[in-house]
């Protein structure tokens, strides 16, 4: 009997075997010749991820949260002002990393949980300004809701505010064009779509950014965080010469950059595609079983997770039994909903027998909790999107 579950929680995700193979290898010394060439392409790799041809990538030990607080320790001072675009609890996180740091910050909430704030109701807020920078989450891990970056980055240039887009739970799986669309800042982690375990903050600062930094009238708050001690070392390494100033994670970089390397293979565009393609299968899937999603709408619904609310009569002991079906998925992470829903990550090397799997288990469950449905009708109807 096979004794492992599969992983469907939005990070860490399931890895590729040659990812896992990466982190097995032997340690090597974080500068010897070999680890700065692949620490230095997983450099240049970042760049056309992001699709940021110009940008400064700074690849850290630490979680997304880290990410969050290198881009808020470098960018803002004591007094600035920052606006957030609330969709949830990681947006909210945001608000407490920038206070922090000394921001004045404004906050746009939407008119429900599941929604974004209007962009109408953006402009406003930055005619009001002016702001330093703008925050969006492009995903919000713990509502599933997916915001528009593109008409929120340029809103931001119109009003000269540096756009900050936490990609935590969506580069590499949703679309974002860094440089074309007039991001800023894009930071991200490892344990996602990036597909790596956990442990590695991903940054990537445009020209407007990095010229903010160079312009800060006090020093940077952390020491850990400053990219003045971080960007000689990033420097030299896409050179090819290594130095130190703290030791990276050998193993984790050299997985980072078998896993950059397996995404430009596959090309960006078919792996968006693809992202969109396993997504609409899966929430076709709940929703032909009568499983309600937390987004008001498809259209504002995340391509690398899905949350949706118990049905009527079931609450959180169904993941326990989704559980028992071999099936790993994770509860809700809102304080406004409560245990009134559930989320599954379906990201990275993610494929259609994964979802297939993960619906077959939440319908077992449901059909063990008593939850009156056609059992198979959403197996059904993920398996004739995934056909088309």
């Amino acid at each position: 009997m096979k004794d492992r579950r599969l992983l469907m929680i939005p990070g860490p995700v399931e890895f590729t075997p040659e990812v896992l193979q990466a982190m097995s290898l032997p340690t090597t010394s974080h500068l010897a010749a070999n680890f700065a060439e692949v620490f230095g392409q997983a450099l240049e790799r970042l760049r056309e991820v992001v699709r940021a041809p110009g940008g400064q990538p700074f690849v850290v030990a630490g979680s997304g949260t880290l990410a969050m607080e290198i881009a808020a320790a470098n960018l803002i001072e004591p007094g600035d002002r920052a606006l957030v675009v609330n969709t949830g609890f990681f947006s909210e996180r945001f608000v407490s990393i920038l206070e922090r740091y000394g921001a004045e910050v404004t906050v746009l909430t939407p008119p429900v949980v599941g929604d974004t704030p209007p962009p109408e109701a953006v402009e406003e807020a930055l005619k009001k300004g002016p702001f330093k920078l703008m925050t969006v989450t492009q995903v919000d891990t713990s509502t599933g809701v997916l915001t528009d970056v593109r008409t929120l980055a340029l809103l931001g240039r119109k009003y000269e505010t540096l756009v900050v887009v936490d990609g935590v739970c969506s580069v590499a799986g949703e679309e974002l064009w860094m440089e074309e669309w007039d991001v800023d800042l894009t930071l991200t982690a490892s344990q996602k779509a990036i597909g790596v375990p956990p442990g590695l903050a991903i940054v990537v600062a445009g020209a407007r950014a990095m010229e903010a930094f160079r312009k800060r009238k006090t020093p940077v708050r952390s020491y850990y965080a400053d990219w003045a001690n971080w960007l000689p070392v990033m420097e030299s390494y896409e050179a090819r010469r290594p130095i130190y100033f703290g030791t990276p994670p050998v193993n984790l970089v050299w997985a980072l950059n078998v896993s950059l390397g397996q995404m430009l293979a596959e090309g960006l565009e078919n792996r968006w595609a693809r992202h969109r393609h396993l997504s609409a299968a899966f929430k076709a899937g709940l929703t032909a079983i009568g499983l309600k999603l937390v987004p008001v709408s498809l259209q504002k619904a995340a391509h690398t997770l899905t949350t949706a609310y118990y049905p009527e009569g079931i609450d959180a002991r169904l993941l326990g039994l989704i559980l028992e079906a071999g099936v790993i998925v994770a509860s809700g992470r809102h304080s406004a909903l409560g245990d009134r829903y559930f989320r599954v990550g379906h990201m990275g090397a993610v494929t259609a027998s994964d979802i297939l799997a993960t619906l077959g288990a939440i319908e077992w469950a449901l059909a063990r909790s008593g939850y009156p449905f056609d059992v198979g009708a959403g197996l059904a109807a993920a398996e004739r999107v995934l056909a088309g």
